[in-house]
């Protein structure tokens, strides 16, 4: 998507020094600067270097920004019919809604009823109690306390707790209730060892963090386990998860399952 957008950037002449400016593009686009004297014939790699530009405008809060370049595209661009009619609906419905709904229920301690889009399945329901906009490895998730725990593939103890995309959103509506105020969490213990004994950077849920013969020991809040296996797993065998025993356990069998597909007798060896 970034070499699509690089290209265009060039083609209209915004750039930073020497380089290509996707950046001062979208802005450009989003501000109304860029006018086009005919329609704008754009590869489909393009089209959807804009499209997900206007996810990321979308998942920032740009909600206005991102409203103006969908326009443009729908006015200026050669698009398909379908193509059009989904741009159409992003302006009439999500980009206009479920984002500054979103704020506003958060801001109000507000109950809501939401209705979730999944790839290849039935939207399901969520009632939700608590929820919270927040950056995951360069993107922004709505993460939810729901009361529906039934399908959640988590521990036990965070069942109540979902991370979800907020361009799967296809409905919200507020309920009466109470506001919950956090999420479930879980204390987790983690060891480091050799070089990251040093190099580990605390993060804001450590809640214990000392060094006891040559082992930095970390004690951390989660109410999520599926982000933190996805840092641990970074930390490669120089982070060990010591506890509780059904995360460390379930981190384990992730391990090992892992491991299975690097024998020498595996199906893609």
């Amino acid at each position: 998507m970034r070499e699509q957008l690089d290209q265009l950037a060039a083609r209209f002449g915004y750039r930073w020094g020497k380089s290509p400016s996707p950046s001062a593009l979208v802005t450009a686009i989003a501000q109304g600067d860029l006018t086009l004297s005919a329609p704008l014939a754009l590869t489909g790699s393009q089209i959807a270097a804009l499209q997900q530009a206007v996810k990321d405008l979308v998942d920032a809060g740009h909600v206005d920004e991102a409203k103006n370049v969908i326009t443009l595209l729908i006015d200026q661009a050669e698009l398909s019919g379908p193509l059009r009619q989904d741009l159409m609906r992003q302006v009439s419905q999500s980009i206009e809604g479920w984002r500054l709904q979103l704020d506003q229920f958060i801001r109000d301690r507000q109950p809501f009823h939401l209705v979730y889009g999944k790839p290849n399945r039935e939207p399901v329901e969520f009632t939700v109690c608590y929820a919270e906009i927040v950056p995951l490895e360069k993107r922004l998730y709505l993460q939810i306390w729901c009361e529906e725990t039934a399908d959640n593939r988590d521990v036990s103890a965070l069942a109540h707790n979902r991370t979800l995309r907020l361009d799967r959103i296809q409905g919200l509506v507020p309920i009466s209730g109470g506001w919950q105020g956090q999420f479930d969490d879980i204390l987790v213990e983690l060891h480091f060892l050799r070089g990251l004994v040093y190099a580990y950077e605390p993060r804001p849920k450590d809640v214990e963090d000392q060094t006891v013969d040559g082992v930095r020991r970390v004690m951390r809040q989660i109410h999520n386990t599926f982000w933190f296996f996805r840092e641990v797993r970074r930390y490669g065998a120089d982070c060990i998860v010591i506890g509780p025993p059904e995360v460390r356990d379930r981190f384990a069998q992730e391990i090992a399952a892992m491991y299975q597909h690097y024998r020498p007798d595996s199906p893609g060896d």
